[in-house]
């Protein structure tokens, strides 16, 4: 019976490694194409079809400015999918998430208070 395990177990073995290297037919783009960018976080802030933020609206020093700021550009956006509190607060969420643990406390913190203050604004108490 030991015999046919070990038989078993020489049958099992990983494929040898595939070079690094990719052929010309298993790349993902064509050549000519623009490849996508690396920083999708980024164009996303830049180009998002949800609102037109002005520029700088997350550097603002008080929470309801940047709260004011995201409602001005979510009531005014033609190109919204949801409702104004709705992407006015993805947009905020997005971009404390996008900057993750490299936010600093005070910047996290008063973006915090922009979501409540976002939510006051809009009377959703």
């Amino acid at each position: 019976m030991a015999a046919r395990k070990k038989a078993a177990r020489k049958t099992a073995r990983k494929p040898p490694p595939r070079s690094t290297a990719r052929s010309a037919s298993t790349t993902r783009h064509k050549r000519g194409a623009k490849t996508p960018s690396k920083r999708w976080s980024q164009r996303v802030t830049k180009e998002s079809d949800a609102l037109d933020l002005k520029h700088g609206v997350f550097k603002q020093t008080s929470a309801k400015k940047i709260a004011s700021s995201l409602k001005q550009s979510a009531e005014h956006s033609t190109r919204r999918k949801s409702g104004a509190y709705r992407s006015a607060l993805s947009m905020l969420t997005f971009y404390i998430n996008r900057a993750g643990r490299t936010l600093p406390k005070t910047e996290r913190s008063r973006l915090e208070r922009a979501k409540v203050e976002l939510k006051h604004q809009f009377g959703r108490d």
